[in-house]
């Protein structure tokens, strides 16, 4: 892991993803909150608040982070699909990272939170037909417009993405 912004690799949209494929991205999904709570659980405080570059998050707002945006993905796909054609949540990420609970609260909660909203987002995710996975939005911050595989493929990318960014905290 050499690159410490996209340890991963930035995020690839594809055109569209086969049924295997969509059925990996979202094993993938449902295996990371216990990576996560696996990686974190004995962590030090003084280890939560190290970060994985100059002026990056710390661990603690990472996990917070995840959280939030795993509700916010869960958000956006429920809403596509009962609101089609309405405009999507638009977040301040780096605002709500320096809210008291992200720099403070513990990260039991949101740990608890990620796999609570994870198992919801699978259900939701694997009870839509497929004129519901064609539904798209409008994505506020990368300007693109998004199916719902392809949402479901960038919120398994963003939940490795950041675990990756926990790891070099870590080794650091």
């Amino acid at each position: 892991m050499t690159d410490r912004k996209f340890p991963i690799g930035p995020f690839v949209l594809k055109h569209t993803y086969t049924r295997e494929e969509l059925e990996n991205i979202i094993l993938s999904i449902s295996s990371a909150p216990s990576e996560y709570r696996q990686l974190v659980a004995n962590l030090q405080e003084e280890t939560l608040l190290k970060g994985y570059r100059e002026g990056s998050w710390n661990i603690r707002q990472l996990i917070h982070h995840v959280a939030d945006i795993a509700l916010l993905h869960y958000f956006r796909m429920k809403k596509v699909i009962t609101e089609p054609g309405s405009d999507m949540a638009l977040i301040n990420m780096d605002a709500w990272a320096s809210t008291t609970d992200s720099l403070h609260g513990p990260v039991e909660d949101s740990l608890t939170m990620f796999e609570s909203i994870t198992k919801r987002y699978v259900i939701l995710i694997n009870s839509l037909s497929e004129d519901e996975k064609a539904l798209t939005y409008f994505h506020p911050v990368r300007q693109i417009l998004l199916d719902q595989r392809q949402a479901t493929a960038m919120s398994a990318w963003h939940v490795w993405h950041h675990l990756a960014h926990i790891r070099l905290a870590i080794e650091d």
